[in-house]
């Protein structure tokens, strides 16, 4: 491994450069949470902050335990990248950031079909929560179109079928009510303990009836990505494939150095999937990396992880009385890189600034010296949807 990984315990490790600043409380709960029953082994990425006492940007392996509070309550949450047949070259950004009128409301009738099949397709068989499907919620949640500003390896590009004239479409998002509504079950029933395997409560399999859900929530998220995606090329009258699709909130089972256990993601991005991007904040460049799979020493290390993103700075609620004095509200729809920005939540747009977040840059390169990724391409944003009004949630 490279020199941007620091031993912080026998069983802690981090993913960062020691100029990289990462919140003091982050490693704390980094710490805690290694201190579990079954846990093995636990890394931060160079995006750790802290959450609601567990850190996000990190990954955990366990033995003969789950801990579904680890996951969280946006189970599935993750990125699809979008090549899109709109041209970067005939962008107008006061136009194009006018048709995005209807994309926060449900699906309506003319998509019902479409949604049936797609969900039988991906074997949905849960309805309660179809009236938020294609839709993107709030907090760090968005849809951003992008241009893509400098390729470093072409050839990685023509295999993902990435065309540097036409935008890309980043959607972030995950899977609403319904991986919250399992976590709260599990909550009220086990607390914020784990579940052993194979656990029985009653007559129901406790393991398997939340490896169940969760794993539907999986796909809903996945799903959900994808009807978004749809929605935002149909209101710009554009055609559009699916390069790629990672989840970085789960639970997945993974052999590690011959032990058979659990890998708990939260805010940690697969480096065992392929290609991924890791966005920045919506003033910031995102970047496309393939990660590196023949450091096998650096995969067990990093528990075939990557960062998700820019990670915050500043905690949400903070931004505003850090920013208000500084940045009208007016002055935040528009970003230093010339990208626009839709968001019609006030509290949202200074929550979500770009000053809120790290920069990108530094997360990419910790990852870089590490030896876990090489970049393929700098994304710029071009326009960035979060909401057009207090309906963000």
């Amino acid at each position: 491994m490279g020199k941007s990984v620091q031993k912080i315990t026998e069983n802690v490790s981090l993913i960062a450069s020691t100029d990289t600043w990462i919140e003091g409380l982050a490693v704390q709960q980094l710490i805690k949470t290694s201190e579990l029953q079954g846990m093995q082994r636990v890394v931060g990425m160079p995006d750790l902050h802290p959450g609601r006492g567990y850190p996000i940007g990190a990954a955990f392996f366990t033995t003969n335990k789950i801990y579904p509070a680890l996951v969280g309550n946006d189970i599935g949450c993750g990125m699809s990248l979008w090549q899109t047949s709109a041209k970067v070259s005939k962008v107008n950004l006061d136009k194009l950031a006018k048709k995005f009128e209807h994309v926060e409301q449900p699906l309506d009738e003319s998509w019902t079909e479409h949604v049936e099949t797609r969900k039988s397709e991906k074997g949905i068989t849960t309805d309660a929560y179809d009236h938020t499907l294609g839709t993107i919620g709030g907090g760090n949640h968005f849809s951003e179109f992008q241009a893509i500003d400098e390729v470093y390896d072409q050839n990685a590009l023509e295999e993902l079928g990435l065309n540097k004239k036409h935008l890309q479409l980043l959607v972030h998002s995950g899977s609403r009510g319904l991986g919250q509504s399992i976590l709260v079950n599990h909550v009220t029933t086990h607390n914020h303990d784990g579940i052993e395997i194979g656990e029985l409560s009653g007559e129901i399999n406790d393991f398997e009836d939340y490896m169940e859900k969760h794993d539907e929530a999986v796909r809903w998220a996945e799903l959900n990505r994808e009807f978004i995606a749809k929605r935002f090329l149909e209101a710009i009258r554009a055609k559009g494939e699916c390069a790629l699709d990672v989840n970085h909130n789960l639970v997945s089972p993974k052999e590690l150095e011959g032990q058979q256990g659990w890998l708990h993601r939260k805010g940690a991005t697969p480096s065992d999937k392929g290609y991924v991007v890791i966005p920045g904040s919506r003033g910031d460049y995102s970047y496309l990396v393939k990660p590196l799979e023949g450091a096998a020493q650096s995969m067990v290390t990093s528990l075939y992880s990557l960062a998700h993103g820019a990670g915050r700075k500043w905690k949400r609620g903070e931004c505003h009385g850090r920013l208000g004095h500084k940045y009208k509200r007016e002055d935040l729809y528009r970003t230093a890189l010339g990208s626009r920005v839709v968001c019609g939540n006030k509290e949202l747009l200074y929550d979500e600034a770009p000053q809120a977040y790290k920069k990108c840059e530094t997360v990419i390169s910790d990852m870089v010296d590490a030896g876990l990724i090489e970049v393929v391409a700098k994304l710029r944003p071009v326009l960035t949807f979060k909401t057009n009004g207090d309906c963000s949630s």
